[in-house]
């Protein structure tokens, strides 16, 4: 098979393997996340189970926004291979960007939203201090801005993943071969 442009330079170089390990437990804490708000769904209202997912989804919500941190201290202190160029670069650091600022923002709503609700913000045994006074009509707002962002993060998540399987299979630069071990 003849080698792309990119094949040749972005086979190689992948990413760190803490910034591996770091970004499938995002995924794997977001996919939790996503799946404890859902799944309560299926529940009545005030069972102990429904009541539990939302108990999760606030943990491991809040797990999430720590282990950001984390994530952006390793890719600031670890090598990284260069990324392919063109407008694929631009659109990879707008995703990029957006999926982070969203693993940042949406655990600070979720925390505000339960303070403005009055009620307490769980975290594995732990009670954090509210961050705004009880307001339902505040609230309410806050809801709406993280229900709104949260279904962004749906589709940003989409988009990456469609991204990398467009490097892999169309493309076939390597850049999916970088973050997935399991695929060299």
């Amino acid at each position: 098979m003849a080698r792309t442009p990119f094949r040749s330079r972005l086979s190689g170089p992948s990413f760190s393997r803490l910034s591996i390990a770091l970004h499938w437990l995002m995924l794997a804490l977001l996919a939790a996340v996503y799946a404890c708000i859902e799944l309560r769904e299926f529940y009545p209202r005030g069972s102990d189970i429904r009541e539990g997912l939302k108990t999760w989804h606030f943990m491991l919500g809040l797990s999430v926004f720590l282990l950001v941190w984390v994530r952006l201290a390793a890719r600031a202190l670890t090598s990284r291979p260069a990324p392919p160029r063109g407008w694929t670069e631009v659109v990879a650091a707008a995703v990029h960007l957006a999926l982070y600022g969203l693993m940042i923002v949406l655990p600070i709503l979720g925390w505000a939203l339960l303070s403005a609700e009055g009620d307490p913000v769980p975290f594995f045994g732990l009670t954090l201090p509210p961050l705004l006074a009880p307001d339902a009509a505040r609230a309410e707002q806050i809801e709406d801005v993280h229900v709104t962002l949260a279904t962004a993060g749906y589709w940003l998540v989409g988009l990456h993943a469609a991204a990398a399987l467009f490097h892999h299979y169309v493309l076939k630069d390597g850049v999916l071969r970088r973050m997935a071990p399991g695929l060299r």
